[in-house]
């Protein structure tokens, strides 16, 4: 066990993407390598305690990818500090981007960055707002080796606090769920877009534990170690369930084909909302939805009108 998880960044940074689906709706887009399958089978066989261990190890750890040429000009062009979150005691990378006093907030997903959302970012400068951003705890330039969605909204909350106050707030994947959640506890905007949104917590570690080939179970002691972490039942972190606390318009925005998050989840958020807009878009994934000019002109309408 000490040995596979002193390799693990290693192995994690090689792996190959493949596209990759399961019955709960969710799809892991990663195949994780046969060593790391026979690895947790092999500690299964040994101990489900181990096992879980193991999962717990490899679903807080985030990828991280060098900067694309795309998103190099933002990452110039910003001003960038770090920052510490004193309730967690982590660090994370601020980016601050164009001049106008009307801002917006950005969040990136799981083993995102915060330069990923440019494309969004350029159009919002051209609009007349400006962007902050951030590389979330064990993301991009900040420092650490793992993370969570809890973490993800600590952030969120300082950033309000020493660089808000924002006029909207834009996330994509579990950056959406990361500012329903942020609302929810406060974060005072008028607007919010997700996009890509994943929904109940439950199911995304479901999905992980099966693309491991591990049992069910496992995914049950992993939600149960969570929650003892934590001190709450993280199924509280679902996007649906924070909707139901979010009385702000928001913008709903997911792919048809999306193989990371499926589309249900963005209608049972929808579902949860008393001001929600749902967009639909087909052949953009989860990620190259980014880029798209509709989706981009449809979130500046959003927040503008």
């Amino acid at each position: 066990m000490p040995r596979a998880n002193n390799t693990l960044t290693c192995i994690l940074q090689t792996l190959p993407m493949e596209k990759k689906g399961n019955n709960n709706g969710y799809r892991q887009t990663i195949e994780i390598p046969k060593s790391i399958r026979y690895t947790g089978k092999f500690l299964q066989s040994l101990s489900p305690g181990l096992a879980t261990k193991f999962a717990a190890k490899l679903f807080t750890s985030p990828f991280k990818y060098k900067i694309p040429k795309r998103e190099q000009h933002m990452d110039g062009e910003s001003r960038q500090t770090r920052k510490n979150i004193p309730s967690i005691d982590k660090e994370i990378v601020v980016y601050e981007y164009g001049d106008s006093p009307e801002k917006i907030l950005l969040v990136h997903g799981w083993s995102g960055r915060g330069t990923q959302l440019v494309k969004i970012a350029d159009a919002l400068c051209k609009a007349g707002y400006s962007t902050v951003s951030f590389d979330a705890p064990a993301h991009g330039r900040a420092d650490g080796k793992t993370s969570n969605m809890a973490e993800f909204i600590e952030a969120v909350m300082l950033l309000e606090k020493e660089y808000g106050p924002f006029k909207a707030a834009i996330g994509h994947s579990l950056g959406g769920m990361t500012l329903l959640n942020a609302v929810k506890k406060g974060l005072d905007i008028q607007k919010l877009v997700t996009i890509g949104s994943g929904d109940m917590v439950s199911d995304i570690a479901l999905d992980f534990v099966r693309t491991l080939g591990l049992k069910d179970e496992i995914s049950h002691r992993l939600k149960k170690s969570f929650d003892q972490q934590m001190g709450f039942d993280i199924n509280t972190l679902s996007a649906s369930t924070a909707a139901r606390d979010v009385y702000i318009p928001v913008l709903i925005i997911h792919d048809t084909d999306d193989l990371d998050v499926p589309e249900s989840a963005a209608r049972n958020i929808l579902k949860n909302l008393s001001q929600g807009e749902l967009m639909i878009t087909s052949g953009l994934g989860h990620r190259k939805i980014l880029g798209d000019g509709r989706v981009i002109q449809k979130i500046i309408t959003f927040i503008k009108n």
